[in-house]
């Protein structure tokens, strides 16, 4: 938690005074036994009314006072904590979006939105009742023992060797069970793993009838969970009956002590119900303590967990200013994108990418083509660096990717990805992402070059139609097309399209290849198929083979020289196209 105490210091004033106000509160508890026992001594002993109901209203106005106090600690702790919760959750959301997909493919979706949310409420309510409660309990505690001293030393060493030992069984408490609460976060992920697949594959499980099966697997994460839950609820049930004996007994003690000193006449009655009081007040500020010391436990484990997040780096440095302007006029006639012998591998893994060497010219069309898992995706993946190169250099526009900044180099590729991921709004909010003051004109020439415009003009409120969350109203081949479109707003330099057509029929497909070639003249295109249809046509192809290049060249030289190719293009067509091919 120590780590995460930088969160609260644009809220160091309601740090402060939460705390302050907890302590003046404790103040006037601690004065109540006091006036009880003036009450009983004084009041009730020589039945002077006047003094019981003056008495009375003091204990009435500190009671009043009190309330006071706690009322503002709890707004100043409240708003600190909320105010913490809210700048971690901020920061921690800009450093997720700051790692690379390496790290974000270590971490895993499931637990990033565990620890975004559930860990930092946890943190956030560990926050709150320690700026209750962690400076009252101890004052009080403290304030007690020191009062029953001021009323009799030897009955006050009962309080001495009372604070001692419960402090032992909360700390041992405290100790056992850190890393159970750990454990439950963890079992939360795969719950929440087990609950995002289903959700997403609800329709491949219902193809395969696999429900049954399916809610057996979640029912045993479920179980797993509630097991480690039930560990840890034992653990943290023995803090009260352990605490709460513990105080009875030395009740009890103070009680048979008490009497005969009060017997002897060295104590008054009063004294010895204040100092039963002060006893009281300590168990119930131990108690506040031991839930303070569970809720700080939880926080301490979702910390531990938070803080792995921040420990999670990327390793892909940017420059403080990008070595040139991409497409400027200042690279010449470098190639748009050249690759200069490229190794690639993914975290843990062997070469994805061995040896890549091609460059590509601006204003042409690649194609890229290979079996699954042939490294095609891995390739494009490198231009926007996505992922960073293990060996060798990836060029746009004659300058090293690393020498640029994010922004810059992002700003003129427009990407299209195999999955068509579409966000909850309007399709002209969507349409704006590469290029926010797009005009409707701008907007609806792309979507007429992806092949969009006719089925989003056919809609009643056109651009302005509803996109439900991922895009679910509209169609694969319409999720598709509209995030083809999306790219092209704003006409960047260079266009990837990543298996993104792939489910489009043959005839829209021949379209949309068509109005590209056709509106995208000086745009750099790369387009990754299964297809050889797709490709066929591109000025130069990029044949891959579990990870290496197999062929680079048209269509008509890898026919002759390409066995991988030929392969390919044979298991499409039947053997009077290829040889008209």
């Amino acid at each position: 938690m120590r780590k995460l105490i930088k969160y609260l210091r644009h809220y160091k004033k309601e740090s402060v005074i939460g705390p302050l106000f907890k302590l003046l509160e404790a103040s006037f508890e601690l004065l109540i036994p006091l006036v009880m026992a003036g009450i009983v001594d004084k009041g009730i002993r020589e039945r002077d009314t006047g003094y019981i109901l003056s008495m009375g209203g003091l204990m009435i106005g500190l009671g009043v006072l009190g309330l006071i106090c706690s009322l503002t600690a709890q707004y100043f702790a409240a708003k600190a904590a909320v105010g913490f919760g809210t700048e971690l959750r901020k920061d921690m959301f800009a450093h997720i979006s700051s790692l690379s997909y390496t790290e974000l493919d270590a971490l895993g979706t499931s637990t990033l939105v565990t620890r975004i949310t559930s860990d930092i409420n946890q943190a956030q309510a560990g926050v709150n009742l320690v700026l209750r409660l962690f400076l009252r309990s101890p004052f009080i505690v403290v304030g007690a023992v020191l009062m029953a001293f001021s009323i009799n030393a030897g009955l006050a060493l009962i309080f001495v060797v009372l604070v001692p030992l419960l402090s032992l069984i909360i700390f041992g408490v405290m100790r056992a069970s850190i890393p159970v609460y750990r454990q439950v976060q963890n079992r939360l992920d795969n719950v929440l793993l087990a609950t995002r697949e289903n959700l997403a594959g609800a329709r491949v499980i219902r193809a395969f009838s696999r429900q049954k099966a399916e809610m057996a697997e979640f029912d045993s994460q479920s179980q797993l969970l509630m097991k480690t839950q039930l560990l840890v609820g034992k653990i943290s049930a023995l803090m009260n009956p352990a605490t709460y004996a513990v105080v009875n007994g030395a009740i009890l003690l103070i009680l048979w002590q008490g009497g005969r000193t009060v017997y002897n006449g060295v104590i008054t009655q009063g004294e010895l119900i204040a100092l039963i009081n002060y006893m009281t007040q300590i168990l119930l500020a131990l108690v506040a303590l031991a839930n303070l010391i569970i809720t700080f436990t939880k926080a301490s484990a979702s910390a531990i967990r938070i803080n792995e997040v921040f420990a999670e780096t990327s390793d892909m440095a940017q420059p403080l200013q990008s070595a040139h302007q991409a497409f400027s006029g200042q690279a010449g006639a470098a190639p748009a994108v050249e690759f200069r012998g490229v190794y690639f591998a993914y975290r843990g893994n062997e070469d994805a990418l061995s040896d890549i060497t091609f460059a590509v010219k601006r204003g042409q069309t690649m194609g890229i083509i290979g079996g699954t898992g042939s490294g095609k995706s891995s390739v494009v993946n490198l231009i926007p660096r996505f992922y960073d190169v293990r060996e060798g250099s990836v060029l746009v526009d004659g300058c090293n990717v690393k020498d640029y900044r994010f922004e810059d180099l992002r700003s003129v590729i427009g990407i299209v990805p195999q999955n068509a991921v579409l966000f909850a709004g309007t399709i002209r909010e969507n349409m704006r992402w590469r290029k926010p003051d797009a005009s409707d004109e701008e907007i609806l020439r792309a979507l007429e070059i992806a092949q969009a415009r006719d089925f989003v003009e056919a809609k009643p409120e056109g651009l302005d139609t509803r996109v439900s969350q991922g895009g679910k109203n509209f169609s694969g081949g319409q999720r598709q097309r509209l995030t083809i479109a999306r790219a092209l707003v704003g006409d960047p330099k260079i266009l990837i399209m990543d298996d993104s057509a792939s489910a489009l029929d043959f005839a829209t497909d021949a379209r949309l290849r068509r109005a590209i070639a056709k509106n995208t003249e000086d745009m750099t295109v790369f387009i990754v198929s299964q297809r050889a249809s797709a490709i066929r046509n591109a000025d130069c192809i990029l044949v891959l083979d579990d990870g290496e290049a197999a062929g680079l060249g048209t269509h008509s030289e890898l026919m002759e020289s390409c066995e991988v190719y030929r392969e390919i293009c044979q298991s499409q067509t039947d053997e009077k196209e290829t040889k008209r091919a």
